[in-house]
């Protein structure tokens, strides 16, 4: 689904973004030609795209309330909404971030990024023991350093893990892999209150390792959210 200025969306998720832009363009020719001609209101596509630009323009809940407006128009679309998760986590709704990842589940199993961002609004709610404890099963994600995230989330590795898994490899997939880690590093620290290590992280995601691609550019809007001033950020 392209944004205002086009954005590469990671491998990953475009099974997910497909299925999206099916069940929304489904949705746009289903309404009466009058309506959408006149433009009286904004057509689901037109909706996520929208809500999609106010999330990085760190305007999260603005995003979140488009997102909801999205649901309500199309409600069938909802399970493949993991970019209303994410707006909902900022816009500080956790329980229902947490709802949106649990219903994500069911069409997407074997993404680690699921549970970590369901584990991120629990660990908001109810801390970090308790989000270890209602961890979402998940299937094989083959992506580096997803297993090694998904075992810090779950108690049963350090971040040095993380970090010498994201360390392999070269060039741009090793850029990229550090990204991922780094990200999710400032992520479950920002969730366990290290400010200091969150800040460290997510600017190096946002900075140095900084991708072009959705995730990567939730680590510049997230240090931007923050107010942590980012080297590098317009590579």
């Amino acid at each position: 689904m392209p944004l205002a200025s086009p954005c590469q969306i990671p491998s990953c998720c475009r099974p997910t973004m497909l299925n999206i832009r099916t069940f929304l363009l489904a949705a746009v020719s289903v309404l009466p030609f009058g309506l959408r001609a006149a433009h009286a209101e904004p057509t689901p596509r037109e909706q996520f795209t929208e809500a999609v630009q106010l999330f990085f323009d760190a305007k999260p809940v603005e995003s979140a309330r488009k997102f909801d407006q999205l649901v309500l128009a199309v409600p069938g679309a909802e399970p493949e909404l993991w970019q209303r998760g994410l707006a909902l986590y900022y816009a500080e709704r956790f329980q229902d971030g947490r709802k949106q990842f649990e219903l994500h589940r069911t069409v997407n199993p074997n993404d680690v990024e699921n549970p970590a961002w369901h584990f991120l609004c629990v660990a908001r709610l109810e801390g970090i023991q308790a989000a270890r404890e209602k961890l979402l099963p998940v299937g094989e994600d083959p992506r580096v350093p997803m297993r090694e995230i998904l075992e810090l989330y779950a108690g049963r590795c350090e971040p040095a893990a993380v970090l010498a898994a994201a360390e392999t490899g070269a060039g741009e997939a090793k850029k990229n892999q550090l990204c991922y880690a780094h990200l999710y590093l400032g992520l479950f620290s920002e969730a366990a209150g290290d400010a200091a290590k969150a800040r460290e992280h997510m600017t190096q995601a946002a900075g140095p390792f900084r991708m072009d691609h959705y995730m990567g550019k939730v680590a510049v809007m997230h240090a931007k959210l923050r107010g942590w001033p980012v080297e590098n950020a317009s590579r």
